[in-house]
């Protein structure tokens, strides 16, 4: 039984992303994201396969993120009124990285990503922000218009895509802050699900003190 248990929760984790030159092209294409801007799979730490090659990247403009991301024969299903039961991604950043908060502050953002479900047809992605359970504070208000999303799918895998401007970013000052809290998930209902590090039963959705630490490096 011990054997079972993930040992990634047990761990705090640093990481460097890396500076981009201008904000990224949004397309879907993951044209923007070399090897420099790729993320360490941690899920390897449990011997488990990963399904997700994720890259981050910073500038002083925003935030931004790729993922390649593995999926079996099935369908993608997405349900924007139900997100959190469909395929799709989670980023959670932590503009101040305080791990010795277990409540999340005014600085702690969760964002979710769809790749299916927006526009006429329901094809396009869909990009919100969940208001995180037992907060001290949340994020002032967030147009979440202003993200960009782009998604690509192919077969066996999709491409997702998204850059959060400064605007999106209550506190974002990367001169002052160079360390933040960060964090994915990634849902996934034709494999497995993957998270970079805090599980599901550790309470990553209302603890960010197990999201993994991000140096905002040049």
């Amino acid at each position: 039984m011990l054997d079972q248990l993930p040992i990634r929760p047990f761990f705090e984790f640093e990481t460097r992303i890396a500076r981009l030159p201008a904000p990224p092209r949004i397309d879907g294409k993951m044209s923007a994201w070399s090897s420099k801007y790729r993320l360490p799979t941690l899920v390897e730490l449990e011997n488990a396969t990963p399904t997700v090659t994720a890259y981050a990247g910073w500038s002083v403009d925003g935030f931004g993120v790729g993922f390649d991301i593995k999926r079996g024969r099935q369908a993608l299903q997405c349900d924007a009124q139900s997100w959190w039961k469909f395929d799709g991604v989670r980023v959670c950043i932590d503009t101040r990285d305080a791990r010795e908060n277990r409540r999340a502050t005014r600085f702690c953002h969760f964002f979710y990503m769809l790749p299916r479900g927006a526009g006429r047809d329901g094809r396009g992605p869909v990009v919100g922000l969940h208001r995180m359970s037992r907060a001290r504070e949340h994020p002032p208000g967030i147009d979440t218009s202003l993200i960009q999303v782009g998604v690509n799918v192919g077969q066996g895998h999709y491409t997702l895509e998204a850059f959060f401007p400064a605007a999106c970013l209550h506190g974002w000052n990367p001169a002052e802050h160079r360390h933040i809290g960060f964090f994915y998930k990634v849902r996934n209902l034709s494999l497995s699900d993957e998270h970079f590090s805090a599980t599901d039963d550790f309470g990553w959705n209302v603890d960010p003190s197990g999201w993994a630490t991000a140096t905002l490096a040049e």
